[in-house]
This record gives C-alpha cells, sequence and structure tokens, in this order.
C-alpha cells in the first residue's frame, strides 16, 4: 500500500460513525450487513449513512454487493489488511534488533480461540441477521 492511500483509509476512519460502521462490517464476517441493518445499528438517518457508506467506499475499505432490493456492505479485508501491513511493516526496525522496544509489541496480538475464553454473546446484527434469513427463507 502506498501512503496515499493509506492516508486516504485513515482518514475515512477518522470519523466516529465512519468508524463505528467498519468495525460492525469487520465484525459481520464476508455475507456483510445491509443497509438499513446498518442504519438501525449506528444510528443514522438514510442520506447520513448514506455519505459514510460512500466515503468508506471511496477508501476502498468496503465494498457492496446487490441480492434483489437489498444491498449488503462488507469490509475489504485485503484493504484492511493492506493498511495493517503498512503501519507494521518497519516497526522497531530502527532500533534493530534487541532495541528498547519488546518484539512482542511488534506482532499485533490474536485473539484466543480457547473456548474457555471465548466470550458468546450475540450482537443485535446477528439476531436480525437471523430473523431475516428466517423470514425471507434465506440461510
Amino acid at each position: 500500500m502506498e501512503s496515499k492511500q493509506a492516508v486516504t483509509s485513515l482518514g475515512a476512519l477518522a470519523q466516529e460513525t465512519r468508524l463505528a460502521i467498519y468495525r460492525l462490517l469487520v465484525q459481520a464476517g464476508s455475507e456483510g450487513v445491509s443497509v438499513s441493518e446498518i442504519g438501525a445499528e449506528v444510528e443514522a438517518s438514510g442520506a447520513t449513512l448514506s455519505f459514510h457508506l460512500k466515503e468508506l467506499t471511496h477508501a476502498g475499505l468496503i465494498q457492496a454487493r446487490q441480492e434483489g432490493r437489498y444491498i449488503f456492505y462488507s469490509a475489504d479485508y485485503n484493504q484492511m489488511q493492506g493498511l495493517l501491513s503498512f503501519l507494521t511493516e518497519n516497526c522497531c526496525a530502527q532500533n534493530g534488533p534487541g532495541g528498547d522496544v519488546d518484539s512482542k509489541v511488534c506482532r499485533p496480538k490474536r485473539a484466543s480461540r480457547s473456548v474457555k475464553t471465548k466470550v458468546v454473546s450475540i450482537s443485535r446484527v446477528a439476531q436480525r441477521r437471523r430473523a431475516t434469513a428466517m423470514l425471507t427463507g434465506r440461510r
């Protein structure tokens, strides 16, 4: 990723509603979330939501797909990984091996996948998605 694209992506995320939308879409996975569900979750009006979705799309952070009358947005995980890689590619490089920063700091932490530590919760989006799938016969 080039600096200009990183600035565009970070600029798009530098707003509270857009950051909330992006985090929602990252959590939702590749299936994505419908526009109406996004609006309900972030409590944004149609015009405001449309503006924020446009900004995130323009930055390459999200993508839209249409299914019938509905539009679903999902995070572009390749773009997200590119941004994270750009931000961390030279982490601690100036200090060299054994510098003043613990090398663990430079590696992103992975979420624990242990059954014991996993918090079981269903978000409102997941509940709505299941209800919509049941009503429309989509699984």
